[in-house]
C-alpha cells in the first residue's frame, strides 16, 4: 500500500481567517482521500479544525512557544506539500527553519491600497477562501462552490441546549476593530424589536462584548467556548453579525446571516462566502477607508455603520 501524502497547512489565526481555509482543506481531501493534513494554528483556534474530517493532526503554537520549538516538532515528519496560508513574519520564519518548498498566496497589498485610495474604481483580488487555493497549486484541488465548514460535537450541542432550546435569533455584536462595530444602542433597539415581535434573542461573543446588549432582553451566551458558540449558531434561525470572525463561523454552520459592513467592502475578499447571507451596507464615497478597520472613523461621523438602522436589520431578519 502506498504511503499517504502528507500536507502541512499553516494558518496561525485569526478566527475568520482559519474558517476561510476550510474550503481548501475539503478540496484537498476530496481530491485525494488518502491525504493526511496537519494543520498548524494558535492554541486559541484549535477547536476550529480539531473535529474536521479532513484534518488528521492539529499542531498548535501555544502561548510563549517559540517558532524554533514549533519547527523542531514539525521537522520529524516528511512533508510532501507545505502550505503557508498566513504569510506573516512568524510563518516565514517557520518556513526558513523547516526548509523545503512552500506554497504561498499573493497578499495583493498594492491593490488593496488602491481600493482604499480610489474606492470602488479598483478591482479586488477575489474571495479570500479562493485565494488560499493559490498556495496549493501543486495539489489537484479546486473550489467546489460550497461554504466554509465548522464541525461541532454532541457535547457542544448538549451544552448549547442547556443554554437555550427552540427557536431563536443570535446577535453577535463584537468585532476586532471599533469602526467595524454597529453602535451598541442599535443592538439594544434591535433586541427589543425582536422580543416585541415574539422572537427570543441570544447574545454571543467575548465577555466584554456583552455590554453592547446590557439591559436588552437577551439570553446571555457570551464567553462560551468556540464549540458551544458554533452549536448555538448552528441551531439558530438566523444570525446578525458585524464583519467579524463570528460572522464567518455562522456561515460555516450554514445558518442564514445578516452581515453588517462598514469600513470594508466586498472587494477585500471577506464577505460571507458561498452562504445564505444578506449584507447590509451604505454606498458612501468614503468607503472603504481601511483594510481591517480602526479605532475611529477618519472623518468622525461613522455613518457607514450608524446609518444602518435597527428597523432595516429587523426587516432583513423577518425575510431571512
Amino acid at each position: 500500500m502506498p504511503l499517504a501524502t502528507t500536507v502541512l497547512v499553516v494558518r496561525f489565526g485569526s478566527l475568520g481567517d482559519v474558517i476561510l481555509t476550510t474550503p481548501l482543506l475539503r478540496a484537498i481531501a476530496t481530491a485525494n482521500p488518502s491525504t493526511e493534513i496537519t494543520y498548524v494554528t494558535k492554541e486559541a483556534y484549535r477547536a476550529l479544525v480539531t473535529h474536521s474530517p479532513y484534518v488528521r493532526h492539529v499542531v498548535t503554537l501555544e502561548p510563549g512557544m517559540t517558532v524554533r520549538s514549533l519547527a523542531a516538532r514539525l521537522a520529524i515528519t516528511r512533508w510532501h506539500h507545505r502550505l503557508d496560508l498566513h504569510g506573516s513574519l512568524r510563518s516565514r520564519a517557520l518556513r526558513l527553519l523547516l526548509g523545503g518548498r512552500w506554497g504561498t498566496y499573493r497578499k495583493w497589498r498594492v491593490r488593496r491600497r488602491l481600493l482604499i485610495t480610489w474606492k470602488r474604481r479598483a478591482r479586488g483580488p477575489g474571495p479570500m477562501a479562493e485565494r488560499y487555493f493559490e498556495a496549493a497549486r501543486s495539489i489537484s484541488a479546486i473550489p467546489d462552490g460550497a461554504p466554509p465548514e465548522f464541525f461541532t460535537t454532541p457535547g457542544d450541542q448538549s451544552r448549547a441546549r442547556d443554554i437555550v432550546q427552540g427557536d431563536y435569533v443570535v446577535l453577535a455584536p463584537g468585532a476586532a476593530h471599533a469602526t467595524k462595530r454597529w453602535p451598541a444602542h442599535h443592538w439594544r433597539q434591535l433586541a427589543t424589536r425582536l422580543e416585541s415581535s415574539g422572537r427570543r434573542v441570544v447574545g454571543v461573543g467575548l465577555a466584554h462584548e456583552r455590554t453592547c446588549l446590557a439591559g436588552a432582553p437577551v439570553i446571555d451566551a457570551f464567553a462560551t467556548d468556540l464549540g458551544v458558540t458554533g452549536a448555538l449558531l448552528r441551531n439558530a434561525q438566523a444570525v446578525v453579525a458585524n464583519d467579524s470572525g463570528l460572522m464567518h463561523l455562522a456561515t460555516a454552520v450554514r445558518t442564514p446571516v445578516i452581515a453588517l459592513f462598514g469600513p470594508t467592502v466586498e472587494a477585500f475578499g471577506f464577505f460571507p462566502y458561498r452562504s445564505k447571507a444578506v449584507v447590509l451596507q451604505r454606498s458612501l464615497s468614503c468607503r472603504p477607508c481601511s483594510r481591517f478597520g480602526g479605532t475611529h472613523c477618519p472623518l468622525g461621523h461613522h455613518r457607514c455603520m450608524i446609518d444602518i438602522s435597527p428597523a432595516e436589520v429587523h426587516a432583513a431578519l423577518s425575510a431571512a
